[in-house]
């Protein structure tokens, strides 16, 4: 008869605990990790290093021995500083890569403490499987109405407000920290790594309800370097899409309010070169000139009908629902209020 391990605990039951630990170094803990746990490594990078060596160059035993030296230690130290105010009834479970002997050493003091720790069975691979899964089959039931409209149309604003308003919405731009351009990326603040961008996505529409509609923007299968799940985009392909139709005028001066930090900094003439390949050396280097001159304006206009434009116009080809789309909103202006206000005839419409 098989006992039941009752210092374990599977990822379903993660809502029963007060604090999630992952016991992991903090490079892993960087990459991904379970939403809301904290970072109390048993072992340092530095440290996971020379215990890794050891176990290489001189015996798995040496490195058990430094290794546990060092574990206690930190151990020691997490208690003293983040949980010597815990009371008896505190429950916290613990994680580590596989759920072995990092996860279970902290485990094993914490229970000696008196608390009822547990350490998840499987440990991170298991939270990775479980975040794989799910993202597979949760998009499914979802009905996704899709934003879609010519680059500067202020889509992902409009998302923003939608959620304002308290609609359900999924900001992939927003969790992938990109806007999704070529010319997207936001300064100083890199993008999350795979893993971690399907942890947040699947956190994300775990909460909405399937009977209420998801507003998305429309996105390619890629955000910045991020791959969309591939039932995230199956349901955009699939979803309600609506048009934003705005000016051409108005378009341009959004872009230079929204964009303000990136045509003022240094690195746009860097940024315009990836552009060579597809619009052409000598259509670059008068952007870039633009750009040295500050003629934003005509900058943006001509990235705009160049090569946003005709790029837009390609998707809309290739997708039928795109090119027939339920309804199309006319911006008479992009501003605050103007985006507001298309932002509640978009959510009256879908409701």
């Amino acid at each position: 008869m098989t006992s039941i391990d009752h210092t374990r605990a599977t990822v379903e039951q993660l809502a029963e605990f007060d604090t999630i630990i992952d016991a992991r170094s903090p490079a892993e803990f960087a990459e991904d990790h379970i939403p809301g746990a904290i970072n109390c490594p048993v072992l340092d990078d530095e440290q996971r290093i020379i215990v890794g060596t050891l176990y290489k160059q001189a015996s798995p035993f040496e490195a058990r021995k430094v290794g546990a030296v060092l574990v206690a230690r930190n151990v020691a130290n997490h208690i003293e500083t983040y949980f010597a105010d815990k009371p008896k009834n505190w429950k916290p479970l613990v994680y580590c890569w596989r759920g072995g002997q990092r996860s279970g050493a902290f485990t094993h003091i914490l229970r000696e403490v008196g608390w009822s720790a547990k350490r998840l069975q499987g440990g991170y691979k298991s939270w990775r499987h479980h975040v794989i899964e799910q993202l597979g089959s949760l998009p499914q039931a979802l009905r996704f109405t899709v934003v879609a409209g010519p680059t500067g149309s202020a889509k992902t604003r409009v998302l923003e407000a939608l959620e304002r308003l308290g609609h359900q919405v999924l900001n992939l731009e927003a969790l992938a920290q990109h806007k999704g351009s070529v010319l997207g990326d936001l300064p100083g603040q890199p993008q999350p790594s795979q893993k971690m961008f399907e942890t947040l996505v699947l956190a994300e529409v775990s909460r909405f309800d399937p009977a209420r509609p998801v507003f998305v923007e429309s996105e390619s299968k890629r955000v910045g370097q991020l791959r969309v799940p591939d039932a995230v985009f199956q349901g955009i392909q699939s979803g309600n899409w609506v048009r934003v139709q705005a000016s051409m005028e108005e378009r341009v001066q959004f872009l230079l309010r929204d964009y303000d930090y990136f045509l003022s900094g240094p690195v746009l003439e860097q940024q315009l070169d990836r552009l060579k390949e597809l619009c052409g050396g000598e259509t670059v280097s008068r952007w870039k000139s633009l750009a040295a001159s500050k003629e934003f304006a005509t900058l943006v206009a001509e990235l705009l009908s160049q090569h946003y434009d005709r790029f837009y116009l390609r998707s809309l080809n290739n997708h039928a629902e795109a090119s027939t789309p339920q309804a199309t909103f006319v911006a008479q202006d992009l501003s605050v209020e103007g985006i507001e206000a298309l932002a509640r005839a978009i959510g009256a419409a879908a409701s």
